[in-house]
């Protein structure tokens, strides 16, 4: 049977749906590499409050979060290795980005969004990381008015048609553990490899 190429585990979600805390469980199941935007992001919290008169510096740097996020991910990817990457993934551009990415590696991409079909819980849980939080979330919507402000502000660009790219959407506001999503995450992972060695032969 032939060899299939790296998968590229896309996670899919706004913020609060508990798509790190999703992400850091599946990389550490199947043992890939996990690179998360907000780790790039949070870097990058001196330069703009530095830059703080110019409008355009978050716009900037969050642009260059995606690009540095990207630029590591083809890095596993060259090196035969699955990747997890953690982002909103909110504009079909960002998708794209991620295509591209696997072409010359023959990787392929996998969506697996979070998507929180109890509202009120969610809700509950950005609250409550809004309280808690000790600065390290700096940039990222601490109550849910924030939210709202930030989903009204994609204007409804983030439900795009991913084409062809396979998705497993998952509830991470149900009464299932991490440990029961991941298990229902590694097999749609496994499911995609085994297609992807049957594609290659």
């Amino acid at each position: 049977m032939a060899r299939s190429g790296p998968l590229i585990i896309a996670m899919k979600g706004h913020p609060g749906t508990g798509k790190t805390t999703l992400a850091r469980a599946i990389a550490a199941a199947i043992r890939c590499p996990l690179i998360d935007k907000d780790d790039v992001r949070d870097c990058t919290e001196a330069l703009q409050k530095s830059l703080a008169e110019d409008s355009r510096i978050p716009t900037l740097l969050n642009d260059l979060s995606y690009a540095v996020l990207c630029q590591m991910a083809q890095t596993q990817i060259e090196l035969g290795l699955d990747v997890v990457i953690v982002s909103p993934l909110s504009r079909r551009a960002h998708l794209d980005h991620l295509i591209q990415l696997g072409g010359p590696s023959l990787a392929r991409v996998i969506i697996i969004e979070c998507r929180p079909f109890d509202e009120a819980e969610w809700c509950r849980r950005l609250e409550r990381r809004g309280i808690a939080d000790d600065g390290s979330n700096w940039h990222k919507p601490a109550t849910w008015k924030d939210l709202q402000r930030l989903l009204d502000g994609y204007k409804g660009c983030t439900n795009y048609d991913t084409g062809n790219v396979p998705k497993l959407v998952v509830d991470t506001t149900s009464t299932a553990t991490t440990e029961e999503l991941v298990q229902k995450v590694v097999q749609f992972v496994r499911t995609e490899k085994y297609n992807d060695m049957l594609i290659s032969e």
